[in-house]
Parts: structure tokens; sequence; C-alpha cells
């Protein structure tokens, strides 16, 4: 692998600046590839792209920024992507900067920020190589998550059109289920989601398979049906549903057979309930039936005291007489069956007897 240092000026990099879905976002006269299929979108904050342009009308020095040398002797950015599009929208005219556009500076101010000259780094070397490079540079500026690495990492049409799907602004996910999914498609959350639903969260092992794959139209039609079989399921949507890891359930309970109708009376019901302490629980619970889901709200220390002294101690399963420390409070009737968690409904239990009831 080879590392060249070279200078290269605004006027150059901003120079046939695009940004289109067609030809992708280029600089340097076509010459330079802004956002390769690995990178993200833009993701800069007003007050961040504000503080590239402040740095470079000041004359001081900005970050080093990589580049990858290509086969054909073009250039992909590898590290510094969100200031080099801020520096070509501002030329561009596409945002102002203390309030003045690029066509209001003054003839000097044009010309001391088109000379301005930027430190790059070049690397040449095999796919491989460079890939790795980006990860191990990419330590400045606005942090990689997991599944950016991965998609340097497994770059190809597979990870284009995944992307075209899963991770773009209003990407067809979002707008399909946005409300049902957490996270941010531009920081690949919702790829990194649908992955680890299909392939029981091996992700890397899912992407290795399929990097050289033509299209995701696979996976887009995966995400399609645990959306449908979600809304079909649970009628009702409620904010308690966003977030929920819905393709894990989809994965094992899909074929059985569900009631909407009655679902969503027993939805409402416990949603009303206030010994269900963890809502979001409820979908699954109605699924395996596991109260453990829901957080069941436990007895308060005044009415576990409450109904030791009631019975003396005395633990009604085995008879035992324990310290009020070595017993727990129980359901006499249990939740499921209607019962309450208010005092008249509590009884104190040994911990093995609570234990052993517990695991029937």
């Amino acid at each position: 692998m080879e590392i060249k240092m070279r200078k290269v000026k605004v006027s150059d990099l901003t120079k046939g600046f695009q940004d289109n879905k067609e030809g992708g976002v280029k600089g340097l006269n076509g010459k330079l590839d802004i956002r390769p299929p690995y990178q993200r979108e833009f993701v800069y904050k007003d007050k961040q792209r504000d503080a590239v342009i402040d740095t470079v009308n000041k004359g001081y020095p900005l970050n080093v920024m990589y580049w990858a040398v290509k086969h054909d002797g073009t250039f992909e950015v590898i590290d510094g992507q969100q200031r080099t599009i801020s520096l070509c929208q501002f030329v561009n005219g596409d945002f102002s900067f203390n309030n003045l556009y690029f066509h209001n500076l003054k003839a000097d101010q044009v010309k001391k920020l088109m000379d301005y000259e930027l430190t790059v780094y070049l690397c040449s070397g095999t796919e491989t190589e460079r890939l790795n490079w980006f990860k191990t540079i990419n330590i400045a500026g606005e942090k990689l998550y997991e599944q950016e690495l991965r998609n340097a990492v497994y770059s190809g049409p597979w990870v284009s059109d995944a992307k075209r799907y899963f991770s773009r602004t209003n990407c067809p996910a979002f707008g399909l289920a946005g409300r049902y999914m957490a996270g941010n498609p531009i920081r690949q959350d919702y790829l990194e989601t649908v992955i680890s639903w299909i392939n029981n969260g091996k992700i890397e092992d899912y992407m290795a398979l399929h990097q050289h794959d033509g299209d995701a139209k696979a996976e887009w039609t995966y995400f399609k049906n645990v959306i449908e079989w979600v809304t079909g399921t649970f009628i009702e949507y409620r904010s308690e549903m966003k977030g929920i890891d819905w393709g894990i359930y989809f994965n094992k309970y899909r074929k059985q057979k569900l009631n909407p109708q009655e679902l969503e009376k027993q939805v409402s019901r416990l949603m009303q309930d206030d010994d269900v302490t963890n809502k979001r629980g409820i979908y699954l619970y109605l699924l395996d039936k596991d109260e453990r889901n829901l957080n069941i709200r436990n007895f308060d220390k005044k009415q576990k005291r409450e109904a030791f002294e009631r019975q003396n101690g005395i633990c009604p399963k085995c008879n035992g007489k324990f310290l009020f420390e070595e017993m727990e409070g129980d359901h006499i009737k249990p939740w499921s069956k209607g019962g309450k968690t208010e005092a008249d409904n509590c009884q104190m239990l040994c911990e093995d007897d609570n234990r052993r009831k517990s695991n029937i």
C-alpha cells in the first residue's frame, strides 16, 4: 500500500460538483467520488457545516482528508465526506454563512476561499487494504457506527441496493414502517436491524454471503412481509410498538393462527392494567404467554409486612416459620386470573416455595 500527500485547492475540489441520484456525488471535475457505496449520507448539522466555512475563511487548517486512488486513476473519499460536501454546497450556493451566500462575497473573499489548500492523503492499494485503512483512520469528525463500518467492508452492488431501500432520507422502509422502527435510517439502523432479524443477529455472516448479490430485493420483500404481519396481527397502532424487534416475532410466530380482533381487546385491557409495568412487553406476552414480559408490579414493603404479621411468619405452603427477610410476596389469586397487586391479595411464602410456584 502506498500513501502520498497532496494539496488540493477549494477551487479544484468544487469544480463540476454534482449531487444527484443518477450520477452520485462528485467533485474535482468528476474525478472524485465523494460518497462511495459504503459511505453515509450527509449528516452534518448547520452548526458543523458553518464551522467548516468559518475555518476556511479564517485560513485556519482544516482536518486532514483521506482519498483512495482507484484503478482508473480517479479518487474516492475515505475520510472527509462531510467537510467536502460542506465546501461544495456553499460554493454551489446551497446555503449561506453569516447571512451571505457565495455569490454575495466580494472578489477578495472569493479568491481567499477558492485558493485555500486542503491537505489530502492519497492511498493506493487493493480494495481490502483501502477498506481496512478506512476503518483505521476513521476516528475523527462524525464517528462511524458498526453498520457503517460493515458497509465499508462488504461494499458492492448488494450494499448499494440495500441502502436504497433502508438507508436514505425518506427511504421506502421509512415510508412504510417509520413508526415501527427505532433509530435513524441514515445511520444505517434500519439496515442493521433487518439483517439481524433475517439472520438471527449474525450480521457479518449474512453480509459476507450476499456481498456480491445484484440487488437487495429479497431483504426488502422480507421486510414488507414483517410489517404486513405486524399491522394485520395488531390492528391498532400504539406508540409502544415503536422499536420492538418485530422481525424476531415474525420469524417465530407468523404461522400461529391469531385473532386480530381478540388480540386488540387483550392489548387494550392490559394497557389499562396498573399492575403491568412493561407495556411494550404486552405484544410478546400475547404471543408466548410468558408473564415475565409484563414485569407485573411487585408488592411493596408495607403490603408484605402486613401479610407477614397476619401469618405470624408462617409459610402457608410448608408451614415453616421464617424471618421477614427469608420470605417473598406472592399473589394469593394469580394475576393471570384477575388477582391484583393489593394488600388483601398478598401472602408471604418462603423463598423455596415461592421459587417452586413460579416455575410451575
